[in-house]
């Protein structure tokens, strides 16, 4: 085999093993699907990882619940509580828990309990922050408003059933 053609092997096998680890650097490594929520009350939801994308929907509300469910370098393919999908640029979102209510309504309470004390009926497309989902629950507290206190996760979107959060 010529020596130049012994280079070019090389280089092509060089390649192999750089470019792999090169184009996943800007990726997170954190697990996928993740819930995030959008860091500003308008973020563009593109139809693909980049600026040259189209916008197909703006969201105009901070704190949204959003699910990762793909990443490709500083972008993020993120699906709705209604499901749909798009590419949101990473420094839109954050890592802090909120859920929106997906029922008519859910009843809040001072305890993981329905037979505690009611709170508050929340109406559904209201968005709360998530406090906890303890391990073995099917309860999460979540702050809604000035209102603190428990819900079941069957009528929330943004947490995992079974998914532990302290």
């Amino acid at each position: 085999m010529p020596a130049g053609m012994r280079k070019l092997l090389l280089l092509i096998v060089l390649c192999g093993f750089i470019l792999p680890n090169f184009a996943t650097a800007q990726e997170s490594g954190l697990p996928i699907p993740r819930f995030v929520a959008l860091r500003s009350d308008k973020v563009h939801l593109r139809s693909g990882p980049g600026l040259r994308y189209p916008k197909v929907w703006i969201y105009q509300h901070s704190h949204l619940p959003m699910e990762v469910v793909s990443e490709f370098d500083t972008w993020r393919k993120v699906r709705d509580w209604e499901g749909s999908e798009g590419w949101v640029h990473q420094s839109l979102l954050i890592g802090t828990r909120y859920v929106i209510v997906t029922g008519d309504e859910i009843t809040m309470y001072t305890a993981a309990d329905k037979n505690a004390r009611p709170i508050a009926l929340v109406k559904a497309g209201v968005v709360g922050r998530v406090e906890r989902c303890p391990k073995g629950v099917d309860w999460c507290q979540v702050q809604f408003q000035d209102y603190d206190g428990w819900v079941q996760r069957q009528g929330i979107w943004g947490v995992y059933d079974n998914e532990t959060i302290e």
